[in-house]
C-alpha cells in the first residue's frame, strides 16, 4: 500500500517486508527518495 502526493515530492508507504523477504525489496523507494532530495534541494 503507499500514496503518492500529486502537487508536492510526498509519498508513503505501508507494508510488512518479513512477507516477501529479500536485500533489495525496498531499493526502489530509497532510490526514488533520493532521486526526490536531488530535485528539490535548495
Amino acid at each position: 500500500e503507499g500514496m503518492r502526493h500529486r502537487n508536492l515530492p510526498l509519498f508513503c508507504v505501508q507494508y510488512h517486508p518479513e512477507a516477501s523477504p529479500g536485500p533489495h525489496d525496498s531499493h526502489y523507494l530509497f532510490k526514488e527518495f533520493s532521486k526526490m532530495m536531488e530535485e528539490w534541494k535548495g
